[in-house]
């Protein structure tokens, strides 16, 4: 069965990009616009993993991680925050929130891909 990856992110070029790359490895893809998208998207089904922007509309990436690890059904669901911020007090936040891998765009998709890997549960 494959295994489920949410994207998080208000740019549509990089839902896209990074959907083709997990789909290309056998991922199933949930798209959301922005963290408050996306915890209207959490709705009990199982995630193996969350990819989420930091600076977004409506709800950030931090915000949302901080929402979503309230959640008992999504309180281990690993975390990549995808994003241009390469600052070490974001990366704290982003860290403090429950977030496990830091990725700066512009991504590789090999270097993403290991993160995913890394993380998705077996």
């Amino acid at each position: 069965m494959a295994k489920t990856i949410l994207i998080v992110d208000d740019s549509s070029s990089i839902r896209q990009v990074v959907g083709m790359t997990l789909k290309g490895q056998g991922f199933d893809v949930l798209e959301a616009v922005d963290g408050q998208d996306a915890l209207n998207k959490l709705t009990g089904q199982k995630i193996h993993l969350v990819i989420s922007d930091v600076n977004m509309p409506n709800m950030d990436g931090i915000t949302f991680v901080t929402e979503m690890k309230k959640k008992p059904e999504y309180k281990f669901t690993p975390v990549i925050m995808l994003t241009t911020e390469g600052a070490d007090d974001m990366k704290a936040k982003g860290k403090a929130a429950g977030a496990k891998a830091w990725v700066v765009k512009p991504f590789k998709a090999d270097q993403m891909l290991m993160a995913v890997n890394k993380l998705i549960l077996p």
